[in-house]
């Protein structure tokens, strides 16, 4: 224990001299020879003095300062207390004592060593009391007091005292209970809040016992997420928390329940040494997954962090108010604000060197100035020459990567079905009034207890109606059976899975068709939509992951390894703090997974969806930016609709006329379909038809016992597929013989579903009619978003304004610097320009959004075709894309040239990369060619090899195929590394002769064969879930690789400015954002009713799975900066 330091000398503190051995004793219970050591240790110190020092000035007469260390022998002998107790006796005038554990234990205090500084602190076992009276007795210097460490085992006086000392902290109820009699408390439980002494939690809520040395902290999830609850404890293993399906509370003994804090999946731990010195570090969320990240030496993985201003304030005050010199407290940094959920007492950061030299020096300092004077011992505090803070600066002429935004389209999903009924009875009308529906007449229920009601009001219906006969109530009744049979469906409710929408009709519906008009009743009626389906299925999960994982590749250091996982720039990024990361999804259930299960692979989390979803994931059904009412058509789009059902229904090839109404803009894609259908009615006959044919294919097998009761994939039955195909077959057909064009993107959406993971049925003729669908499919749908430019733009304008102006945002947001979160310069080594930051911002939406988003770059202006080559090629790219796909990816990549001005245009340089998602059933012949993925920043690469991006590529790119000519540089420009998840890749490296004027090589990248799902265990027996295949996602391509922030900033205003009525709609939309203050997370219970952003009359797209196929755009490392300072008065509080 007493060997000297290794290393490098320790500077001497001015006026003290170097000792070689550090004095260490272990006090013993005999006093007589605990003195008779310290002073053998004194003597031979003073001896060595008087060698070293000419001038003879240290008389006998001083002596030692003792510090004493009174706790646990398994605290005290641990190794940052070691470590620090050496560095301690560097003090010249400091002696160590550790009391033994034995001694404390059964000795009495009169017989403890003596000491003039007391280091003493509670842990499981300690007595307190004892060290209390020793206090009294010996009257010590204390470092931690100790009553106040009676405070610190119970969080309701931990909370008390954050309280008045006026330290933020999450809203909470103390829950007390009587364990003679727990039943008699103040808690009301529902099905998504407690309410705990009349105060309301709605879920996600946390609940702590009181003790806090009791570390099993519950945090319990909202239904809408998944329900359930997760489960803290204190780390057994890898493990520091599990989900567990329960979703009630703990009803015996007594607890604290606070509000959920939606932070970016990160907590802080900080460490104060005295009121002056705070050392912070983050980890991973327990709640998070609950796997522990551990280094190579199996130590938990913590990052250094930058403490804000505030949070320096809030260390001292808990440093005083606990009056525990050495304390560790834990911050949550939640919507800009920073609360204190914990305060731990004495404890000391792990394995941190630098922290070792600074506690010591502290503590040694704050000792020797409180008792050096009445020792007599000279002594000043030393000047440290350590505070300049160092700076590296950024090298080389590499662009550095500032910010990323993705707008991306969920993953595979369930075919959606909706059934439309109008009715008027009063209990619906009562509803409707009860949930607020005659303010903007309509509704939307998806919360439990509400769906609850409907199906309370259909089961009453159909009692009244069995009663009577008649033909109408024939049609109502089935209707009504069916809404029963929907909402009984899971057996629980879940808000993912269905949702009833009410319309207010003042003059009831208008009926479709002469014969019906007989039968209609005059007076109000509701238009009741129910909608189901639609989930996102375990092969979408694995998409979202994947491409999560891959999307890792995009930043710098992103080839690396770090801690085992692959892609580790970005998560060493992420958990600096470094990484400003948000990501915003939609209201529907299908989203909100996407992005959970994005995330998951973003940042290597394991585990359940829900936990991440509640953490990570931010619900913007904030006025329209990523929901879009399908059910409130704008009026171009109205006429859109009645023109293409027109054009569809002639009974007539397609003729000259046709493609000009048709297809104005000349599109390949939809010129080939329609060559593919030349004459829409006999088509639909086709498609009818084969729908038959199906239906009753699927009949047969009903009757066939060895088939009934197949599970087909994500537990449907052969009877839900049924009804399924015979709700298209009966509608699609319309009483008149004419057909519903609006019908076809849902035909398309049920083929292709089924013939991705039903296969194993081995129907007949599906292949024909996924052809011919989607050969319908692939006009309707694009068509429906507008057939001329003009008509695109207006109706993309309709969806997209309100997210066009926050890319704006997001983009402009990037270039003011801030000091939030920066990374101290000391730890920065590895990490090029330290105090940047990057932005990432990813947008997850249904088909409308990412249709309308690419329909505005396409349309709006923003790069002349003809006097720009390579935007001319991306333009031909996309309009031979026939289908926005699942996981479809727009992504916009922001890079900042250092050596620029920062005033010219040059400074910041834009990039749009495109990927139409998942691959479809055959589409391997067709595929329309991009030019690959181009990020420019790697034309300047071949000047300076990266050192963030190649760090440990040399050893680990066994399988890339490259070309013989200057090897080198290509791997610069694309160091991917195999990751181990995904199966071989190739890189093909060709050089495009007609390319962009800067010629630099494109890479594409894609894995070569698709795979199964790992989700997805092979069934046994009749289940065929694990036939299920996972098709690869198309690896992005560049559509342009040289625009000027200028340029797209300018392009922005001028596409959101040019529709008056937008704009007026989306300031509205805008301001009602500033006017909430205070910003709802996820699942608030005050959420805004916003409309579904269902893409119902959309098609729905097949099945994906993309690997790692980005080649990295290494640039230097670090990101853009995330400044709060937002231009323009109105400050966005997007940031929820």
């Amino acid at each position: 224990m007493s060997e000297p330091l290794t290393g490098p000398e320790p500077k001497v503190e001015q006026g003290s001299s170097l000792a070689v051995v550090p004095r260490f004793v272990v006090g013993c219970e005999d006093d007589e020879q605990d003195m008779g050591q310290m002073e053998a240790g004194m003597k031979n110190e003073m001896f060595r003095e008087e060698d070293m020092e000419e001038d003879d000035d240290a008389s006998p007469s001083e002596r030692q300062i003792v510090v004493g260390i009174c706790a646990m022998m398994k605290k005290s002998k641990s190794k940052p207390m070691t470590q620090i107790l050496e560095r301690l006796c560097k003090f010249d005038y400091i002696d160590v004592v550790i009391f033994p554990e034995e001694v404390i234990l059964e000795q009495p205090v009169e017989k403890w060593p003596l000491c003039d500084c007391l280091i003493s602190f509670h842990s499981k076992g300690f007595p307190l009391d004892k060290a209390v009276e020793y206090v009294k007795l010996r009257n010590p210097l204390l470092i931690n007091d100790l009553n106040m460490q009676y405070f610190i085992q119970d969080r309701r006086e931990v909370y008390r005292i954050l309280q008045e000392e006026g330290i933020d902290l999450p809203r909470y109820a103390v829950l007390n209970r009587d364990p003679d009699n727990p039943e008699e408390c103040n808690l009301v439980e529902g099905e998504d809040h407690v309410e705990v002494n009349g105060e309301v939690f709605p879920k996600p809520f946390v609940e702590k016992p009181v003790c806090a040395e009791d570390h099993n902290v519950y945090i319990y999830y909202p239904t809408s997420a998944g329900g359930g609850s997760q489960r803290l404890f204190r780390k057994i293993g890898s493990r520091s928390s599990v989900y567990s399906p329960e979703s009630s509370v703990r009803k015996t003994g007594s607890y604290i329940y606070e509000e959920f804090m939606p932070t970016d999946g990160t907590d802080v731990k900080v460490y104060t040494v005295g009121p002056d010195y705070a050392h912070a570090e983050a980890r991973k969320s327990p709640a998070l997954d609950g796997k522990v990240e551990r280094d190579s030496e199996g130590k938990e993985i913590r990052y250094p962090v930058m403490l804000t201003a505030m949070e320096k304030l809030v260390a001292r005050k808990v440093c005083l108010a606990f009056k525990q010199t050495v304390c560790g407290f834990d911050l949550l940094r939640a919507n800009g604000h920073s609360f204190v959920c914990d305060v731990n007492g004495f404890s000391f950061v792990k394995n941190s060197m630098k922290y070792y030299d600074d506690c010591a020096k502290v503590l040694g300092n704050m000792v020797m100035r409180e008792l050096a004077p009445q020792f007599h011992i000279p002594w000043s505090i030393p000047m440290e020459a350590e505070d300049i803070p160092i700076v590296p600066t950024t090298s080389g002429t590499m662009m550095e990567l500032r910010c990323v935004i993705a707008i991306i389209r969920h993953g595979d999903r369930t075919p959606k079905q909706k059934m439309k009924m109008e009715v008027r009875h009063p209990l619906f009308f009562e509803l409707f009034e009860k949930y607020g529906g005659y303010k903007s007449g309509k509704l939307k229920l998806k919360k439990p207890k509400q769906l609850q009601e409907v199906l309370d009001i259909a089961r009453l219906l159909l009692l009244e109606l069995g009663q009577h006969n008649d033909c109408e109530i024939e049609e109502k009744k089935s209707k009504l059976e069916q809404l029963k049979t929907v909402l009984e469906m899971y057996g629980h409710f879940s808000g993912i899975n269905r949702k009833v929408q009410l319309t207010y009709l003042r003059n009831g519906q208008p009926k479709a068709s002469s014969e019906e008009e007989d039968c209609k009743k005059d007076g109000p009626s509701l238009l009741l939509v129910l909608k189901w389906g639609g989930e996102l299925t375990p092969a979408g999960r694995v998409q979202a992951e994947e491409l999560g994982r891959a999307f890792r590749c995009m930043y710098p250091g992103g080839q690396g390894d770090y801690a085992g996982f692959p892609g580790c720039g970005l998560l060493r990024l992420h958990s600096t703090y470094r990484h400003d990361l948000k990501i915003y999804a939609s209201d529907e259930g299908r989203v909100q997974m996407t992005a959970a299960a994005f995330a998951k692979g973003l940042l290597a989390l394991e585990g359940e969806l829900t936990p991440i979803l509640v953490q990570m994931v931010k619900s913007a059904n904030m006025n329209g930016l990523l929901d879009s009412d399908s059910d409130s058509l704008t009026d171009c789009q109205q006429k859109v609709k009645a023109r293409l059902h027109e054009i569809m229904q002639k009974d007539q090839e397609f003729a000259q006329d046709d493609y000009q109404k048709l297809a104005p803009t000349g599109s390949p894609s939809l010129v080939n379909s329609m060559n593919v259908i030349e004459n829409p009615v006999r088509t639909c006959d086709k498609v009818y038809a084969l729908i038959q044919s199906l239906t009753s294919q699927i009949r047969k097998r009903l009757e066939d016992p060895k088939s009934s009761d197949l599970q087909l994939y994500h537990s449907e039955t052969l009877e839900l597929m049924l009804q399924r195909w015979s709700k298209l077959e009966r509608d699609f057909r319309m009483k008149n013989g004419r057909y519903d064009i609006s019908k076809i993107p849902d035909i398309y959406d049920c083929i292709k579903y089924d013939s991705q993971h039903n296969a194993s049925l081995s129907l007949e003729d599906t292949l024909e009619l996924f052809r011919l669908s989607r050969a319908l499919a692939d006009i309707v749908i694009p068509q429906e978003y507008g057939i001329s430019k003009a008509e695109k733009l207006d109706i993309a304008q309709a969806y997209c304004v309100p997210l066009l102006k926050k890319i704006q945002l997001d983009l402009q947001r990037t270039h003011e610097d801030e000091a939030v979160n920066k990374l101290h310069p000391l730890y920065s080594r590895g990490v090029m320009s330290p105090g940047r930051h990057v932005r990432t911002r990813l947008y997850f939406t249904s088909e409308s959004h990412v249709h309308s988003l690419l329909s505005i770059f396409r349309y709006g202006g923003l790069l002349n075709e003809e006097k720009d080559q390579q935007w001319k090629q991306a333009m031909d790219y996309l309009s031979a894309v026939t289908e926005l796909n699942y996981m479809t990816q727009i992504v916009i990549m922001l890079y900042e040239d250092n050596n620029k001005d920062p005033s010219s245009e040059e400074r910041f340089h834009v990039e749009l990369h495109f990927s139409p998602g998942v691959k479809g059933c055959e589409d391997e012949e067709n595929v329309p060619l991009g030019f690959g993925f181009r990020p420019a920043s790697s034309e300047n690469e071949d000047k300076k090899p990266n050192q963030g991006s190649l760090e440990d590529l040399s050893q680990d790119q066994p399988d890339q195929a490259l070309p013989v000519s200057e090897p080198i540089n290509i791997q610069r420009r694309s160091p991917m590394i195999r990751n181990r998840k995904t199966g071989s890749m190739e890189v093909l490296s060709e050089t495009s002769p007609t390319h962009s004027s800067k010629g630099c090589t494109s890479h594409r990248l894609f894995q070569s064969c698709s795979r199964q799902s790992p989700e997805i265990k092979p069934a046994s027996g009749l289940g065929f879930e694990g036939c299920s295949m996972v098709p690869s996602i198309y690896p992005l391509e560049t559509l342009h690789n040289s625009l000027s922030l200028k340029q797209v900033d300018e392009f922005l205003n001028t596409v959101c400015e040019s529709s008056s009525e937008v704009h007026a709609k989306t300031m509205k939309a805008l301001s009602s954002l500033f006017d909430s203050q205070s910003q709802t997370s996820l699942y608030s219970p005050q959420q805004p009713l916003s409309s579904s952003g269902s893409e119902t009359s959309l098609r729905p797209p097949s099945q994906p799975l993309w690997h790692g196929s980005i080649p990295s755009s290494a640039v230097s490392s670090a990101g853009p900066s995330s400044p709060t300072t937002e231009p323009s008065g109105l400050s966005f509080s997007f940031s929820e």
